[in-house]
């Protein structure tokens, strides 16, 4: 392994392993952290066809009954009707309280299987096995689980850990173009949150990143953005205070998914990358950002292949998404706002005038 990166959460620590071709080590994994049983894995179709058998073959190599049911690629899976497909999937395969999961996929595939593993019987164990870029940094990690509803982004969900983490970075070789860039979004928004250092090392390493080919490149920026994450949910598991720096860039551009139709028009990282824009112009005007420090976290977005602005969408239809986003209190969105590239704050409620006039702003 690259990278051996924990999860510090007492019983319910795990850890997040990062190689090149561990796949084929899955069931020698699965058995080394105790898991038994029947095993279902969830991927999507693109998934199956690329990784399916090789997972399901390292698994029944190590003695385990295996399942494998796949569901259509895209945010619209994350829904009420899949998740109760996948519910009597679980059934008809046999699953019990001894079985688990594995989650073989992006951030949709993890989002959606871990919550189906979070309720069945009450919560079964699952695997993250994050195969794009975006779930590798962030979604796999941290026991964020969920669904979307037609009003709004991941509104029904539950916190259920991961036995552990797999990252194989081969597996982003079948990734297509916009969604290795559409990952580096998160990628960006770790250094805004809390790494200066790491934030440099973007600007300066952003081609060679999206070019796929420096594996141990790869790995670092990986492994940095997961300890980040990891040391951030080990001191919040539940998002009562500091978890919240993870949402710089999500207010806005979680409402920009949900008006666009999840993926239709802006895939997660595209309308993270415009809402981080939004909220460094909030930064600006109420958090003491430095206009040039905005200026170049806009400029990296932008460098990396990156939407920065988005016409089309009406003011009042965005408000109106973010008073249900499970960041609002009564109805007031909260904003993470930077006061430096680095340093964050959370709970930033600013009035209407100020939120109108900063979209129109980076409407320019």
């Amino acid at each position: 392994m690259l990278y051996d990166v924990h999860v510090e959460l007492g019983d319910r620590s795990y850890p997040i392993l990062i190689g090149k071709d561990v796949l084929s080590d899955i069931g020698q994994l699965t058995r080394k952290y105790g898991l038994s049983g029947r095993c279902l894995i969830i991927s999507d179709e693109n998934t199956k066809h690329h990784f399916g058998d090789k997972v399901t073959e390292s698994l029944e190599s190590e003695g385990f009954k295996t399942s494998i049911v796949s569901v259509p690629a895209g945010e619209a899976s994350k829904s009420t009707a899949t998740f109760s497909e996948l519910q009597s999937a679980c059934i008809e395969v046999g699953l019990d309280r001894s079985s688990f999961i594995i989650a073989l996929g992006g951030g949709v595939i993890g989002d959606l299987a871990g919550y189906v593993a979070a309720s069945f019987l009450r919560g079964i164990p699952f695997i993250q096995i994050p195969t794009s870029l975006l779930a590798m940094v962030d979604s796999s990690v941290g026991g964020k689980t969920g669904i979307n509803l037609e009003e709004g982004k991941n509104l029904v969900g539950a916190f259920h850990q991961p036995t552990f983490v797999l990252v194989d970075l081969n597996t982003l070789m079948t990734l297509p173009k916009r969604e290795m860039i559409s990952g580096m979004a998160e990628v960006v928004k770790y250094g805004v949150i809390r790494d200066k250092l790491f934030f440099d090392k973007i600007e300066k390493e952003y081609k060679s990143l999206n070019a796929f080919g420096d594996k141990q490149l790869l790995a670092d920026v990986i492994g940095r953005c997961c300890e980040i994450k990891a040391e951030v949910v080990g001191k919040d598991e539940r998002e009562g205070g500091l978890r919240a720096i993870l949402n710089f860039g999500h207010t806005l551009g979680h409402a920009i998914e949900n008006i666009s139709g999840y993926g239709s028009n802006y895939i997660h990282g595209e309308a993270i990358s415009i809402g981080m824009v939004y909220a460094s112009v909030l930064s600006v005007n109420h958090s003491g950002l430095a206009q040039n420090k905005a200026d170049r976290i806009k400029t990296l977005l932008s460098n990396i292949g990156l939407p920065v602005h988005a016409e089309g969408f009406s003011w009042d239809d965005l408000r109106n998404v973010m008073s249900v986003d499970k960041k609002s209190l009564n109805g007031t969105p909260r904003f993470v706002l930077a006061s430096d590239i680095g340093t964050v704050s959370i709970d930033n409620e600013l009035s209407e005038s100020d939120l109108e006039a900063s979209w129109k702003l980076i409407l320019q």
